[in-house]
């Protein structure tokens, strides 16, 4: 019988990689890291050494043709993850600049075995060999050379149990066969550009043994070092099944919690529609704060303003800054500078892991698409459909908001067509009667739930709780922008 041998695997020490590598660095594999020029091969190399070299796994990094060590390590301890008392002891520097020049590949590699024989390092890294690799391939015998580099390579390394990784410059398109091939993983980063708006990205397109995350994931650069926010293929366990109605949560409005035929069922996303300064903002501060109030904590994403700025203008704000306070809500402002849904999903997420929380409001998706880099717009509504997943698959109930237009002529309940991504659908309307402009709220949908099919008027107090009246049964044509006064009843 077939026993299966284990392989162990490495932290990447990169927030969100070890995800998409699909659990890790494969121990004693030999890993290529390419881009182009500032995509962040250096970092990403040396995040990942110093999360694992220790006295007792040490660590070499060479440098072949480029910047000296003594240069690199200048702008690389910047970073939060570079420990100044590793280098020299669990970490060495080594230039081969001047045997890359008079040697060639042969001499790089007579250098790397002489030093990895030693002192045995369980990590390697060789940054870059792609500039020598250049030169060799210029020559008439240069594709056997590099090809029997890499084997050597590989085979040398592997024997002596160290994990491996190169870093090379390629550009989009460019691959070397023999390189390729030997490796058992490639991480592919890369640079978006689109208009003014640059998007960093990954892509793991190798790793043996391994199930990867495929496609490109988004990737910032902080000073913190590199972060990846994984891509969620599809929504989170669980989240395409059928959704028990019997647990409701209330919205704090009582007559709305009448109208959608006892609250909202637990789960569910809710989009609640409407034109500027209709309430759509207080409706969501409602159902916050009676969550709170109910034991359920909260997270509160903003895209149009800043925390501080958010608090100052809704009349909520001082019982939200109490409750932040407190930690039982917490407020996510993403930067609105190129975000893509990936970040903005992983900040939300990690927001619900640390408060508990079992509501979630983001107000607005209109901010939200607004903030997103232009290559993320194109896909707006696939995205949210990740992103809504992911929340409602982690028991949240979300509760979003989108600003419309006030046309009497389209009967439109969201932009994109996204309104299908909803289990449920809070209507706001403008509406003028006898020479006065009149709110009215209606509930257009609650999945596999009877609802109220009633337009009301509401008001907001002056305390910014909506209060929901009776239905507003006298007129006919309300959503036409013409309505017509009908006879009271005797």
């Amino acid at each position: 019988m077939f026993n299966k041998v284990p392989i162990r695997t490495l932290p990447s020490g990169v927030p969100g990689l070890d995800e998409v590598l699909g659990g890790g660095i494969p121990e004693f594999s030999l890993n290529l890291i390419v881009g182009g020029a500032g995509s962040g091969k250096t970092t990403l190399g040396q995040q990942i050494m110093f999360a694992n070299a220790t006295p007792e796994r040490k660590a070499l990094f060479f440098t072949v043709i480029g910047e000296p060590p003594i240069k690199m390590l200048r702008y690389m301890q910047q970073h939060s993850f570079f420990d100044a008392s590793k280098v020299g002891e669990s970490i060495r520097f080594i230039h081969l600049g001047e045997e890359a020049q008079e040697g060639g590949l042969a001499k790089v590699l007579d250098c790397i075995v002489k030093e990895v024989e030693a002192s045995n390092p369980a990590i390697v890294v060789v940054d870059s060999f792609r500039a020598v690799m250049r030169r060799t391939l210029a020559t008439s015998t240069g594709e056997l050379e590099v090809q029997d580099f890499m084997q050597r390579l590989a085979l040398h390394l592997t024997s002596c149990e160290a994990t491996t990784f190169l870093l090379g410059e390629y550009g989009d398109g460019e691959h070397d066969n023999s390189v390729f091939t030997v490796s058992d993983g490639i991480v592919w980063l890369t640079q978006a550009v689109q208009g003014n708006s640059i998007v960093r990205k990954l892509q793991v397109q190798k790793m043996r043994g391994q199930a990867q995350i495929a496609g490109l994931q988004t990737m910032r650069l902080t000073d913190d070092g590199v972060r990846v926010f994984p891509r969620l293929s599809k929504p989170a366990e669980g989240t395409g099944a059928v959704k028990p109605l019997e647990n409701r949560l209330t919205t704090g409005v009582p007559a709305l919690d009448e109208m959608t035929g006892g609250g909202i069922p637990a789960g569910y996303s809710v989009l609640v529609c409407g034109p500027s300064g209709s309430g759509k903002t207080l409706l969501t501060n409602q159902f916050l704060l009676e969550g709170i109030e109910r034991g359920e904590p909260g997270v509160l994403a903003v895209f149009e303003k800043r925390p501080n700025e958010y608090l100052h203008a809704t009349p909520h704000g001082g019982a939200f800054d109490r409750l932040v306070k407190e930690k039982k809500l917490e407020i996510v402002y993403v930067r609105p500078l190129d975000l893509s849904i990936d970040e903005t999903l992983t900040a939300i997420r990690e927001a619900v892991v640390r408060t508990g929380a079992k509501r979630a409001v983001i107000d607005s998706l209109s901010g939200l698409e607004l903030a997103l880099a232009p290559t993320f717009r194109e896909d707006f509504r696939e995205s949210l459909y990740r992103m809504v997943g992911g929340l409602t698959g982690m028991g949240v109930t979300v509760m979003s908001t989108v600003e419309l237009p006030d046309s009497f002529t389209v009967l439109q309940f969201s932009p994109h067509g996204i309104a299908f991504l909803s289990d449920a659908i809070i209507m706001q309307r403008y509406l003028e009667i006898g020479g006065q402009l009149k709110r009215a709220i209606s509930v257009v949908k609650v999945r596999g739930s009877q609802h109220s099919k009633e337009l009301r008027e509401y008001e907001v107090s002056e305390k910014g709780a909506l209060v929901v009246g009776e239905r507003m049964e006298y007129y006919q044509g309300l959503l036409t922008g013409a309505p017509l006064t009908t006879a009271r009843r005797q």
